[in-house]
């Protein structure tokens, strides 16, 4: 309800404001459309935050949403057969006749990049051709299982691949839900000057099916009152630039042997577990790390979205949150590469040790669906193995008076190949951190850490991939 609910205001606002609000909101006169619009106008006016039902919801369309998905499969088509000449996009009616097939299913042998990125960016554009076209959450992910579908039997004249298809629904949603909430924050409509033309383009970058969509409603750079789409939900930033040194296969920790290079890292908090947790990815973490190394430039790529949550015990000093979490996870450096999609049950705890001391802790467990990892010995012209298994993970972080901080974290997976070299790998990825805020939002910090994987095979000698590294780096952290 609207009296009881609290609301954020980017003005103070005046006692007659709040009750010339209060009386459109919450009486029921005879006339009940104009008091909403009379909310509307007011809240507009105030810049006030308001819920979904007093908002314009975007109406479906569904023929512009069908429209934009084929779209988004005609252009890299199209690209593929008349400009890069690829062979995989000379399809003919005997290709489709053979891919509509149950049977013809077969895991394809793409590179890294392309079957763990690609394919999961190429499904975000589906879900959000049908998610800015008003459609829910469930709704879009079946369209990018359609979308999905539809490239592998006729995008294609290769087989469909069971791989492909999971990289781009999962990773489609989670990277789509992701992008079309960030682009919604990003672009606020009542905002105006080079300010408003610069979101505008962040937005269309961050979700070309939204900015698209924007243009032609014409409401792109257009002052407007904002509608159910905007999002004011905060959004906490941790940018991080410094060096590391690391050591390719080897346990030691870097010394003078090491390998040196800059580092950097941007994180997204989208949202608190805490106050929200009612609505897929209503809590969204996005971590992008890049740096020197012989590989990759961008040498990972974290999305964590919430699926549904559970309160477990809220108190004064101690509070405990249980959230189900989808999960894309994308490595590449020196010493191994690493792409998975899971889903997770993670327990979240804060504690109020003393007054100036908190502690959080976060314990998750869950399911592999399906992870690419090395193979050093090549199957299929594949220079890595499809696996699934299971994940553990934990974490723990202590802040001593809002200044000084130490962390903790270990993350462990145990996957079965289920596509390649009889085989099955053990994943251990330890990192721990080191931080003191010297003023207000800029802090200096120490990461020293392990990336470890050990690969069992059956036919062949065991293989073991380490990556011992030391980061220092400086923080800049600000709220969106």
């Amino acid at each position: 309800m609207f009296f009881c609910a609290p609301y954020k205001l980017a003005k103070p606002l005046t006692g007659f404001a709040l009750l010339a609000i209060f009386t459109l909101a919450c009486c029921k006169p005879a006339k009940a459309q104009n008091a909403t619009d009379g909310a509307k106008i007011i809240a507009d006016t105030l810049e006030l935050k308001l819920p979904d039902h007093f908002r314009q919801p975007r109406k479906k369309n569904f023929w512009r949403a069908g429209g934009e998905l084929l779209l988004a499969e005609a252009i890299p088509f199209s690209y593929s057969k008349f400009i890069s000449k690829a062979p995989y996009a000379n399809v003919t009616w005997s290709s489709i006749k053979h891919n509509i097939k149950p049977g013809s299913w077969t895991w394809d042998k793409d590179i890294f990049k392309t079957n763990q990125f690609g394919h999961p960016y190429h499904g975000s554009l589906y879900f959000n051709a049908f998610r800015s076209n008003g459609y829910t959450f469930g709704q879009s992910a079946l369209a990018t299982a359609a979308g999905s579908y539809l490239w592998e039997t006729f995008g294609e004249n290769e087989p469909p691949s069971p791989n492909d298809f999971v990289n781009t629904t999962f990773g489609g949603v989670v990277l789509g839900e992701m992008t079309h909430r960030l682009a919604n924050r990003i672009v606020n409509n009542r905002a105006t000057g080079f300010k408003r033309q610069m979101n505008e383009v962040i937005g269309f970058i961050v979700n070309p099916m939204n900015g698209l969509n924007r243009i032609i409603d014409g409401k792109w750079g257009k002052v407007n009152r904002n509608t159910a789409d905007y999002d004011s939900t905060k959004i906490s930033v941790e940018l991080d630039l410094g060096a590391r040194r690391f050591n390719p296969n080897s346990y030691s920790l870097p010394g003078a042997k090491g390998k040196f290079g800059w580092f950097a890292r941007a994180k997204f908090i989208y949202g608190n577990p805490y106050d929200d947790y009612s609505t897929p990815f209503s809590n969204i973490i996005v971590n992008v790390e890049l740096g020197q190394d012989d590989s990759s430039k961008v040498n990972a790529i974290n999305v964590y979205g919430s699926i549904a949550g559970w309160e477990l015990r809220n108190s004064d000093r101690i509070k405990h949150l249980a959230i189900l979490s989808a999960n894309y996870d994308y490595y590449e450096n020196e010493a191994f590469f690493y792409g998975g999609q899971s889903v997770k049950m993670n327990l979240f705890s804060q504690y109020q040790l003393l007054d100036n001391v908190k502690l959080n802790t976060a314990f998750s467990a869950g399911a592999v669906i399906l992870a690419a990892v090395p193979n050093t010995y090549v199957y299929n012209e594949r220079n890595y193995d499809y696996t699934s298994g299971a994940s553990i993970g934990g974490s723990g972080s202590l802040n001593i008076t809002d200044r000084f901080f130490f962390g903790l974290d270990y993350r462990g997976a145990w996957l079965k190949t289920v596509n390649g070299n009889n085989s099955h790998y053990f994943l251990h990825t330890l990192t721990s951190e080191v931080r003191y805020r010297a003023l207000k939002n800029l802090s200096v910090l120490a990461e020293p850490g392990y990336f470890i994987l050990e690969g069992k095979y059956d036919e062949h000698p065991d293989v073991n991939k380490k990556y011992p590294f030391l980061r220092v780096s400086a923080r800049y952290t600000f709220d969106l």
